[in-house]
């Protein structure tokens, strides 16, 4: 077992362009993941110059969004923040299950690392809690998963 190669990825190496698409729909949960992301990418060392904000009107708009972002050759990585809540989402688990297939497919085709920060949760309480208090910030979480793909793709 002495013998396996092992590759992964690191935050020394975590420079690159990243797109961060933004939904407007919950802003108020939204608005938190966004900074944590931003905080998360500064703290590694990215700069601003190699971050742009895309801001979309809600989390069913982000695999058309990525997927031009992926086409533009522009990132290295996406990564998409938002916040689907059971009880005021109509089609709640439509547009979460599209969000994530999409979102999904674009990084499949594309070989970019698409980074899912989308909240789906089944109430305002529990999307708070997600969003930088009691349960972290998923917004930093896609953050520094961006990051480390980008790192670990660089070394295949």
């Amino acid at each position: 077992m002495s013998d396996v190669q092992v590759v992964e990825g690191d935050f020394r190496s975590v420079s690159g362009k990243y797109a961060v698409i933004v939904s407007r729909w919950n802003s108020f949960v939204v608005e938190s993941l966004k900074s944590g992301a931003l905080d998360a990418l500064h703290r590694h060392g990215v700069e601003d110059e190699n971050i742009t904000l895309y801001y979309v009107p809600g989390a069913f708009e982000f695999p058309i969004m990525a997927q031009k972002l992926a086409r533009s050759g522009k990132f290295d990585a996406i990564i998409a923040l938002g916040a689907v809540i059971r009880g005021g989402t109509p089609h709640f688990d439509y547009v979460a299950g599209e969000c994530t297939k999409g979102l999904a497919q674009v990084s499949l085709d594309s070989s970019i690392p698409v980074s899912f920060g989308v909240l789906t949760v089944d109430s305002i309480e529990q999307a708070i809690e997600r969003s930088g208090t009691k349960a972290g910030n998923k917004g930093e979480e896609a953050a520094v998963t961006a990051m480390e793909m980008v790192s670990v793709l660089a070394k295949v």
